[in-house]
C-alpha cells in the first residue's frame, strides 16, 4: 500500500510539486513582508520561522492522508481492496506512511531553502535530525487524524474542507510564526499548551539553543498520544465500513 501511494506521486508529478510550493510561499511571505515587524528576542526572525515552518508543513502535508483515502473511497478502490488477503489496517498504514515520507522530503526541501535565506542549526547536526525527527513523528500522528476525517465524509471535496478547517486555527494559535506572549491571556494559555506549540517550542530549542530537556518528550508524548487516540479509531471506522 505504500509503494502504490508512492508510485502516484511519480505519476502524477504536480502532487508533489504543489505540495512544495505552499510551504514555500508561507517562508517567504512571512520572512520578508511581515518578519521586519515582528521581534524575536535573542534570534533573527528567520531562525525563529523555520521551525515553525517545518511544524506547518508536516501537519498540512498529513492532510493529504484523508484526501486520499476520500478519493478512494470514492472512486471504489476500497472496495478491491478488501477483496485482497491482508489486514483492514494496511489500507490506512500505507497511505500514512507514503505522506510521512513525501513530508520528510519537503521538509528536507524548507531546510534548504531556509539555508539560503539565512537559517542555521546552531547546535550540530545530532540535534538538527532530532529536530527533524521530532517534526516527521508529529506530522505521522497528525496523519491518523485527517485518516478519521476521510473515512467518515463522504466525497474528496468535503475532506479538503473539513481537513483545513479545524488545523488552520490550531496552527495560527501556536508559537509557530509569533511569540506566544504577544497572544490575549485567554489564547495565550491555549496556545501554551497546544502540542504544536510544545513541539514547535522543542525544535526550536533543538536549534537555536540546543537543549535536550523535557520539552523532548512532551512533544513525543503528544505525538503518541494522539496515535493512541485516532489509529485504533481510524481502524475501527474503516472497518465498519467494510
Amino acid at each position: 500500500m505504500t509503494r502504490r501511494n508512492l508510485i502516484r506521486y511519480i505519476r502524477v508529478p504536480q502532487l508533489l510539486v504543489f505540495s512544495t510550493i505552499q510551504p514555500v510561499m508561507f517562508l517567504m511571505l512571512f520572512t520578508f513582508v511581515f518578519g521586519g515587524a515582528i521581534e524575536t528576542p535573542g534570534a533573527k526572525y528567520v531562525d525563529y520561522l523555520i521551525p515553525g515552518i517545518i511544524v506547518q508543513t508536516v501537519i498540512f502535508g498529513s492532510i493529504q492522508t484523508g484526501i486520499g483515502l476520500a478519493e478512494d473511497l470514492s472512486k471504489g478502490l476500497i472496495d478491491r481492496f478488501r477483496s485482497l488477503p491482508m489486514d483492514r489496517s494496511a489500507v490506512l498504514a500505507g497511505r500514512a506512511i507514503a505522506d510521512t515520507i513525501r513530508n520528510i522530503f519537503v521538509v528536507f526541501l524548507m531546510i534548504i531553502v531556509g539555508f539560503l535565506i539565512g537559517f542555521r542549526f546552531h547546535h550540530g547536526l545530532l540535534n538538527a535530525l532530532l529536530a527533524i525527527f521530532l517534526a516527521v513523528v508529529f506530522g505521522f500522528s497528525f496523519s491518523w487524524i485527517a485518516a478519521t476525517i476521510g473515512l467518515l465524509v463522504k466525497n474528496v471535496e468535503v475532506a479538503q474542507v473539513a481537513g483545513f478547517i479545524w488545523v488552520f486555527p490550531l496552527v495560527f494559535a501556536s508559537s509557530i510564526f509569533v511569540p506566544i506572549e504577544t497572544m490575549p491571556r485567554g489564547l495565550k494559555a491555549f496556545a501554551e499548551i497546544s502540542p504544536i506549540t510544545v513541539t514547535v517550542d522543542t525544535i526550536r530549542a533543538l536549534s537555536l539553543t540546543g537543549n535536550v530537556d523535557e520539552r523532548v518528550i512532551s512533544s513525543l508524548l503528544w505525538s503518541a498520544a494522539i496515535m493512541l487516540a485516532f489509529i485504533p479509531l481510524s481502524v475501527k471506522i474503516y472497518r465498519r465500513k467494510s
